[in-house]
């Protein structure tokens, strides 16, 4: 069954929790919680205390994306935070040996371990960490800010990735809506995040219910 993430990014913030609670009555699962430094991506968001707010308002499984340079430093600040799922990027770390002590180091801690990856960068990129890690997120925008067009090559990355013996879960994030959602399904992706197409929805159970 796939899964619906609505990215926090995309909500009204003076009515935070109502906004939530109402993708969380249209059915969604999880919740997207981006996390950008200004200096990996051109764009500050949020750190670990407005998480542990929203920890405290829902049930929604907490997937936190840390687009930052240094996810090893911030890791436990969001995992005390109540992230059930912290991904981090590839492109963020400076050797193999990093890679694997920060997905062993989040998995001692108690929660999942996931890589992602930017529109220029290669499934091969991530190969030797795929019967580690948990979830593989494919970015389908360049990271940094919402509402960029989908860019259709995530689909082959998409496919790659499910073409293989698998026990993680791929999500994808950037341009999601009921068509690319679609065809993202259709490549095999568990996880589609859907930021503004949500949350900028009159009807969000809706828009929910077009991507599952």
């Amino acid at each position: 069954m796939v899964k619906v993430a609505p990215s926090v990014l995309s909500a009204d913030f003076t009515d935070l929790k109502n906004d939530i609670k109402d993708v969380e009555q249209g059915g969604a699962k999880w919740l997207h919680y981006d996390v950008m430094d200004g200096h990996f991506v051109p764009n500050i968001s949020f750190g670990a205390d407005i998480l542990k707010q929203i920890s405290k308002i829902t049930d929604l499984y907490l997937d936190v994306h840390l687009m930052v340079s240094d996810p090893a430093f911030y890791a436990d600040r969001f995992i005390a935070a109540g992230a059930d799922l912290i991904t981090f990027h590839i492109e963020a770390m400076d050797s193999v040996e990093s890679i694997k002590a920060l997905i062993d180091h989040l998995h001692e801690k108690g929660v999942k371990a996931g890589l992602s990856i930017k529109p220029g960068t290669k499934v091969d990129a991530i190969k030797n960490f795929l019967d580690d890690i948990d979830l593989v997120l494919v970015m389908s925008v360049e990271p940094g800010f919402g509402g960029q067009s989908f860019m259709s090559g995530s689909l082959d990355k998409i496919r790659a990735l499910n073409e293989r013996e698998h026990q993680y879960l791929i999500e994808v994030d950037g341009g999601i809506n009921a068509e690319t959602g679609k065809s993202c399904v259709e490549a095999g992706v568990d996880v589609l995040v859907a930021g503004s197409y949500v949350f900028n929805a009159e009807d969000r159970k809706e828009r929910i219910a077009s991507l599952l």
